[in-house]
């Protein structure tokens, strides 16, 4: 009996005239390798935007006072486009470069030949050959089968995999557990199942992101505050102050332009393509932008043996007899298996090297090897039925030869047992009895990055799991071999308990798993979801699939199938395990600086919405009480440049820094604990100041300016210690950072040049001094203000460096 049924002659596949004449029809799966945006949807996304307009208008308002020096904040507007147009581009053609390398290649068969194409190269009625793993890039008929199983858990949600025979249908987004076969494309393009899933799958996107989300919250508030802090400002300049119309207009000018955190998104937005340009020159495809932000958030890392932590690659290291064969020859046994197998794993294709001359045995019956069963074989008629598969699910664990195979096992060297059955291999009741043969035992070479990679992890925090279908003593030899805790003791997963609840308490205390079937993965990633543990799941092969779906963040090798790295946020395609720690750090960089340069945006919206309330309802006590209203205290140029120093290039350097602390949740509470008290600090600090030096509307011009440059001082001294608080802890660039800020300043207020240029005067000694108490005073409550939020948290705030989580990745 065959297990084969295929068509009776094996379709050869289209011509080159038949393909040409599909393509002229249109009739190829034309669906785009990357969603990612068009260069003109990204330019139009970053120059059409509400902050954008909002600054628009306010140039056009200044601009028509004639104060053309007011209207620098205009730069902003074509600031914010370029640059974020400029590393958008960047990161997509950075991510679309990668794509290319790292995308599936189906396998079609054209005038009898079969050959390798982009996705977008299939045609209508293509014949696309099929192995395990392969993924199915467009919707078909099965025209060849052998013993073909697909799983459409992707798809349908129905985890177990489906037999395919001749006829079946076959649809895009599913792949091929086990078996092998053809099927002829049906619908290609936009026309099949998967095309929108796979086109909403692949986009480059900033959705479903803790630090998006939170920084979206955060515009909405400010957006809410900012009406009735505007509408009390514009009150008050062109009517509680009784200013002529141009200097009314500057001063509504000058106290909406700070309130909008203008380079916040900008910053956020250049923050993560800078990542995703710096982790492509590692060879790391990053598939959902979200991923570097959630890889930096994850606590356990369950890591495949194979293709992992050791090569992928093998050696053929001894074949050891256990009984006579007779007279078969043990090395032709294994060629002939090696030769027929249509898609060798990688054990198989060790011996196929080492064994290159086939005996010529046809197959009368074949078995493939899925990861469930553990086992393949070929049926050759007279030269018997064989198997090859693992030990200790074919043989007696009590036999002597499992003993033998478990203690090779545990020098972490891979064993196969080589077996004769009493059937054939693809009866419904086999293997049957089975008669061991002999030991195959191969090698398997340890990745040397493997070991600092298991080590970095460990230093931060994050706990590691092996999980891997190989025999359980193999797996933790491997382990042990790299320093990993729980090597010595490894755990047998076909003893694993199948309640959540208690999977998830061997989960908390065993760290090494063998003999894990695909189901028993997916479960255990749920199980330690359960705990509340953020995971990564790696992997390479077909066996991986369901967990590296489920799991919060799925890492695939470059070399691994296509259909792992079809679900995979992040593949490496260099397939170096030890990337995964600069992903890591590139997260956390994302993730801390973001915090950084939030704290000091959202610092300057508050001070800037505190300040209008104070000199509005001044202006509106002034109409109730009858008397002399306050004007606002700076100069659309003054606003400017306190952002040059204070947040301006502080917070560009910030946000492409060093930065390796872990990840926490709770951006948005954090952020606020500091920007609220920081910039109530300041605006009525500054507002005080400006009371002291306000000589009222009839003051001379040369006092409104002595005014307006004590009030800037005053808020300039505050806003740069806030700097210094949000770059803690302190080194040595950072110390260079907050210096170069102190010494921009005073050499704007130095200069009778820049004095001039921005209507600065701080020649009245008694207000500039006054300014610098009244800063004093303002660093003393931030300062204050910033313990007590730490303490809040339960943190120990710290000015210098104290942890490995301020060191520079490479250094780690």
């Amino acid at each position: 009996m065959s297990i084969t049924a295929q068509a009776a002659s094996p379709p050869t596949g289209l011509t080159s005239a038949e393909v040409e004449q599909r393509r002229r029809d249109g009739l190829t799966n034309d669906v785009p390798e990357r969603a990612s945006r068009s260069v003109r949807d990204i330019v139009r996304a970053n120059v059409f935007t509400r902050i954008n307009a909002i600054l628009g208008v306010l140039f056009i308002l200044v601009m028509a006072t004639g104060s053309i020096i007011d209207g620098m904040f205009g730069l902003l507007i074509v600031a914010n486009s370029a640059v974020g147009i400029i590393q958008e581009v960047r990161a997509k053609r950075t991510l679309d470069q990668l794509a290319i390398v790292g995308q599936a290649k189906p396998v079609v068969r054209r005038e009898g030949k079969a050959t390798a194409v982009a996705p977008q190269e299939v045609v209508l009625d293509d014949i696309i050959e099929l192995g395990p793993g392969d993924q199915i890039v467009v919707d078909g008929e099965v025209v060849e089968a052998e013993l073909l199983e697909v799983d459409e858990s992707l798809l349908t949600g129905e985890a177990d995999p489906i037999d395919k025979g001749i006829a079946a249908q076959v649809m895009s987004g599913s792949f091929v557990v086990s078996g092998s076969g053809a099927y002829r494309a049906t619908k290609v393009g936009k026309d099949a199942y998967a095309a929108k899933l796979a086109d909403e799958a692949s986009k480059f996107t900033l959705v479903k992101s803790e630090l998006r989300n939170g920084i979206d919250t955060i515009l909405k508030v400010i957006t809410y505050l900012l009406i009735p802090a505007g509408l009390l400002s514009i009150y008050n300049q062109l009517v509680s102050s009784k200013e002529s119309w141009r200097p009314a207009v500057n001063g509504m000018v000058a106290a909406l332009v700070p309130m909008v955190p203008e380079g916040l998104v900008l910053m956020t937005s250049i923050a993560f393509a800078v990542g995703v340009v710096r982790l492509g020159q590692r060879k790391c495809l990053v598939q959902e932008l979200p991923a570097i932000e959630g890889l930096a958030r994850v606590d356990v890392v369950c890591a495949d043996k194979t293709g992992t932590l050791t090569e992928n690659g093998m050696r053929l290291s001894e074949i050891k007899p256990i009984a006579d064969t007779n007279g078969i020859a043990l090395d032709q046994v294994l060629a002939a298996l090696a030769a027929n197998d249509p898609r060798p794993n990688a054990s198989i294709s060790a011996i196929a090297e080492a064994l290159p001359d086939s005996p010529g045995w046809k197959p009368t019956g074949v078995a493939p090897f899925s990861s469930a069963k553990k086992w393949s074989g070929f049926s050759f008629g007279e030269h018997g039925n064989w198997l090859i598969g693992a030990p200790d699910v074919l043989l007696d664990p009590a036999s002597e030869t499992a003993a033998l195979a478990q203690e090779i096992g545990s020098k972490g060297l891979r064993v196969l047992l080589l077996a004769s059955s009493d059937r054939a291999v693809d009866a419904a009741d086999a293997p049957g009895t089975v008669t061991p043969a002999a030991l195959v035992i191969l090698e398997q070479k340890v990745r040397p990055d493997a070991k600092g990679t298991l080590e970095y992890f460990a230093s931060q925090g994050v706990s590691t799991k092996v999980i891997s279908g190989d025999n359980a003593v193999s797996v933790g030899a491997v382990a042990t071999s790299l320093g990993m805790a729980g090597g010595d003791h490894p755990v047998d997963a076909r003893t694993l308990p199948t309640d959540q609840n208690e999977l998830a308490d061997v989960l908390d205390h065993d760290t090494v798993f063998g003999r894990v079937r695909p189901d028993q993965k997916r479960a255990m990633v749920g199980a330690l979801q359960s705990r509340g543990h953020t995971v990564a799941m790696t992997g390479d092969g077909v066996n991986d699939v369901l967990a590296l779906k489920d799991a919060d963040i799925g890492v695939a090798m470059g070399s691994g199938s296509p259909a792992t790295r079809a679900v995979a946020q992040i593949v490496l395609l260099d397939n170096k395990f030890a990337t995964l720690p600069y992903v890591v750090g590139e997260g956390r960089r994302v993730i801390g600086n973001i915090e950084r340069v939030s704290n000091l945006f959202l610092t300057k919206t508050v001070y800037s919405v505190v300040l209008a309330f104070l000199i509005g309802i001044a202006g509106v006590g002034s109409q109730i009480f009858h008397y002399e209203a306050i004007g606002y205290p700076f100069l659309p140029r003054h606003v400017t440049i306190a952002a040059w120093f204070t947040i301006g290039i502080p917070a560009f350097i910030l946000s492409l820094a060093p930065n390796n602390e872990r990840a926490r949740s709770g951006f948005v509470g954090r952020v606020m604990r500091l920007a609220i008290p920081s910039g109530l600090v300041i605006g009525v600090m500054t507002f005080i100041s400006y009371l002291f030096a306000y000589e009222g509307p009839d003051a001379s011009q040369t006092e409104k300016v002595q005014a307006g440059t004590t009030a800037l001082i005053t808020l300039l001294i505050i806003a740069v210690w806030v700097l210094a608080i949000v770059a803690r802890p302190w080194n040595w660039w950072k110390i260079l950072l907050v210096s170069g800020s102190v010494a921009g300043y005073l050499i704007l207020f130095s200069l009778p040049f820049t004095r001039e240029f921005f209507k600065l005067d701080p020649s009245n000694v008694a207000l500039t001094t006054t300014a610098f108490i009244l800063g004093g005073i303002g660093i003393v409550l931030v300062e204050v203000a910033w313990w007590v939020s730490a303490r809040m948290q339960g943190e120990t705030p710290h000015l210098l460096p104290s942890s490995p989580g301020e060191k520079p990745l490479e250094k780690v």
